[in-house]
């Protein structure tokens, strides 16, 4: 608790922790859940060390959590930390001043949609993504890949790469590791991510399998192509499923290549709370301690609190903006509807504690009259969205996050009731 305590000045995470009390029974043991699996189909390779772009640092333990110093080319962060979603290299309805002003460390970028729109090359000729958008913190672009899963009907997998066809003309776009690596290149992110094959979290059988083995495979064809490993940092994900193996096949083949961080990928996308907290405990206990861990996909307030109790340090999701559009506000107690007629009379801010713009200058009565008629609104609770992601959310938490914090040596039991619904 005392070293939590130090750090408590930028953790934003620390609050939750410092009330809690560490125990350290029932620790989560992997090989628990693991059985024997051949792994001749893979090749073997030796660890190297590569150059890296980063510095990351921890300051800070209180068990598994962890509070860090994470130096990018164009930013140092602190971490815990969550990313917004700029698909195009943009937050719909907020300027990179907004987001500075609320504390944003790093903005996520869609390597997909930046290629057909406006594209690399231009990017690359007007000076990079961070020039282009005015940003100067750090930014992080994914592969593509997750549009496997999204635009799955209009995807093709094979050994080969990924055949879209694009939503702008209807035209094929070959999406390889390669070309994938050589988009996020010219894009000038200062975290890059591997092309990897995604499949729903709920999929089972021989295509989870093909995916995780594939995923491997596509790491050394991105390696190889990643011409700027001084300027940029390339991350792997361990893929698997829901199946324990695999996902430990997977970490054990990542961590061989020696890169400067590692995501958790193929989350968040319908299995059972059980079932995700003990993946990303699986996985963040594998991990090497002296890098980065990137849960992708998870926006949820209580999934990153629960994440960063296990051990994982970074998080992206489209939910906060995305809900915001919605006239949907996120605070402590849950969802906040301002679209409800009952909000047309009512004079208090958003969150009473909340300290950020909005909610020291607009009244929920406000903001109601402008989310069903006026893009402000949504601008507005985009703002108080974004900011709330920046602070721990308090209130009740079901027993599954009881669970995961006891795997994670942190009794908060008296802090758990029943699910109220909010965060299923």
């Amino acid at each position: 608790m005392q070293i939590l305590a130090r750090v408590s000045s930028f953790n934003p995470f620390s609050t939750f922790f410092a009330h809690s009390v560490p125990v350290c029974t029932n620790l989560y043991n992997p090989q628990k859940y693991f059985k024997k699996r051949s792994l001749s189909c893979l090749t073997p390779v030796s660890p190297t060390v590569r150059t890296m772009a980063l510095k990351f640092e921890v300051l800070g333990r209180c068990n598994r959590a962890r509070a860090s110093k994470l130096t990018l080319p164009h930013f140092e962060c602190q971490t815990p930390l969550f990313m917004p979603v700029g698909t195009q290299g943009t937050i719909k309805g907020l300027t990179t001043s907004q987001l500075e002003d609320i504390g944003c460390q790093i903005i996520l970028g869609n390597t997909y949609h930046l290629e057909l729109r406006p594209g690399s090359e231009l990017i690359d000729e007007l000076g990079g993504l961070h020039k282009f958008m005015n940003w100067p913190r750090a930014l992080l672009t994914d592969s593509g890949g997750f549009q496997m899963v999204s635009l799955l009907h209009l995807a093709d997998i094979t050994e080969k790469g990924v055949t879209f066809q694009s939503p702008v003309d209807g035209k094929p776009m070959l999406l390889t590791p390669e070309e994938s690596i050589q988009i996020q290149n010219r894009i000038g992110a200062d975290i890059i991510m591997a092309l990897d094959d995604v499949v729903k979290t709920t999929t089972t059988g021989p295509r989870v399998e093909e995916a995780m083995h594939r995923t491997i495979r596509w790491i050394d064809r991105c390696i190889a192509a990643h011409k700027r490993p001084d300027e940029q940092n390339l991350f792997g994900i361990v893929q698997g499923g829901l199946d324990p193996d695999l996902r430990d096949t997977c970490v054990k083949e990542l961590v061989k290549r020696n890169l400067p961080g590692y995501a958790i990928g193929g989350l968040s996308g319908g299995e059972e709370k059980d079932s995700f907290w003990r993946v990303v405990a699986q996985c963040t206990a594998a991990l090497p301690e002296d890098k980065p861990r990137y849960v992708m996909g998870v926006g949820y307030p209580l999934d990153i609190v629960v994440c960063s109790a296990l051990g994982a340090d970074m998080y992206d999701c489209v939910y906060p903006t995305r809900t915001a559009r919605f006239g949907t506000a996120l605070v402590p107690e849950g969802l906040l509807k301002l679209k409800h007629k009952v909000m047309a009379s009512d004079m208090r801010p958003i969150d009473p504690e909340c300290t950020c713009m909005v909610c020291k200058k607009y009244t929920r009565a406000y903001i109601h009259s402008l989310v069903t008629k006026d893009a402000m609104g949504s601008q507005l609770v985009s703002y108080h969205n974004l900011s709330y992601m920046m602070r721990f959310p308090k209130g009740d938490v079901p027993k599954w996050v009881c669970d995961a914090m006891e795997v994670a040596c942190i009794d908060i039991s008296t802090c758990c009731f029943p699910s109220n619904g909010l965060y299923k």
